[in-house]
């Protein structure tokens, strides 16, 4: 089969194409004919050699995969050849103190998919069982790509961490983006009013079609007082921060009493200053948010169904240009997720 080997992560990562071994299969194993794998800025920053930890050497990169069952391990009792199925970020180990109350994403024996294990960047892809969700017949296997990361990850943080209520404010950075794009729907099918931000002036009205209703556009992320003057002084109720540091004091400000700021992402590293005092008198609660659950995908592949929500892959490239497809999402020329296709 042919796979993507990220042979030399760096500044300028060396990526070949080659033709390798199909993954022989263990018992709880599941071989998926790859249909499409979205990009995540967690792919580009092992490229370029930022996250090291735990990266499996020669690497075949990809967790945001979708595709139809191949074949089955011996042991596999939950998917069958020719289901079709979308993935989660990690192979849980299902026995964990974590896999057991639902947070398999940070299962405390867990392999990243794409990291630690060899992901969907190539034709098939080995993923165990626990890491797969079977889709109905209905929805667009390529598109299917996001519904685990990035839109699973978004409702985990905005449903269950962040606890948004319908009737609340919602602020949504970074609205352009992968995550962002997914987040402003889902916020808006939970019942609140979204804010949305974003710092490409062409993306403003892409965002109000997808329901937002203010977009603010602020290409020096300077959007704190904007939101308190939409809000009237009071502030938002959830922000959802995937951009990290760069967007912390914006994110801050534009926070309401009793506000809960969900960090879902840092994309130029870095550090914040805050007091305690401030998040005391604040009674904020700032919540950290790394991953979703097969249930979170579940969920969303439901919400797809009823037209609740739409996937958003505005464009797919060859495994052969992934690199031009980072460059594509790094210069902000996409809109929503982009994603790879095999040949």
């Amino acid at each position: 089969m042919k796979a993507l080997v990220l042979e030399e992560p760096g500044p300028n990562p060396r990526l070949a194409l080659k033709e390798v071994p199909t993954p022989a299969l263990g018992p709880h194993d599941v071989l998926v004919q790859v249909a499409a794998c979205g990009l995540c800025y967690h792919d580009v920053l092992v490229m370029r050699g930022v996250l090291r930890r735990g990266v499996k050497p020669q690497v075949v990169l990809g967790h945001e995969i979708s595709g139809v069952v191949e074949e089955v391990g011996q042991l596999v009792t939950s998917l069958s050849p020719g289901d079709r199925v979308a993935s989660i970020l990690t192979e849980p180990c299902g026995n964990c103190v974590h896999c057991r109350t639902g947070r398999e994403h940070r299962c405390l024996r867990g392999v990243g998919i794409g990291h630690g294990a060899d992901g969907g960047f190539a034709q098939y892809a080995r993923v165990s069982e626990l890491a797969l969700v079977p889709l109905p017949e209905s929805v667009d296997l390529q598109k299917a790509c996001v519904f685990g990361c990035p839109m699973g990850v978004a409702l985990h943080a905005l449903r269950d961490a962040g606890g948004l209520r319908a009737g609340e404010t919602a602020l949504v950075t970074g609205a352009g983006g992968g995550l962002g794009v997914h987040a402003v729907q889902l916020a808006r099918a939970l019942g609140a009013r979204v804010l949305a931000v974003t710092t490409s002036e062409e993306k403003v009205e892409q965002l109000r079609s997808l329901g937002a209703d203010e977009v603010l556009f602020a290409p020096d992320l300077d959007f704190g007082e904007v939101a308190l003057a939409l809000t009237e002084d009071y502030g938002c109720h959830l922000v959802l921060n995937p951009l990290g540091a760069i967007a912390f004091k914006a994110c801050w400000t534009a926070l309401a009493q009793f506000g809960r700021m969900a960090l879902v992402g840092d994309v130029q590293g870095g550090t914040v200053t805050i007091s305690p005092a401030e998040v005391l008198f604040k009674d904020a609660r700032i919540i950290g948010v790394s991953g979703t659950s097969r249930q979170h995908l579940a969920d969303v592949a439901r919400m797809v169904q009823l037209s609740r929500v739409q996937p958003v892959v505005s464009q797919t490239f060859p495994l052969e240009a992934a690199l031009e497809a980072c460059q594509a999402m790094l210069e902000k020329r996409t809109f929503g997720r982009v994603a790879l296709v095999p040949g």
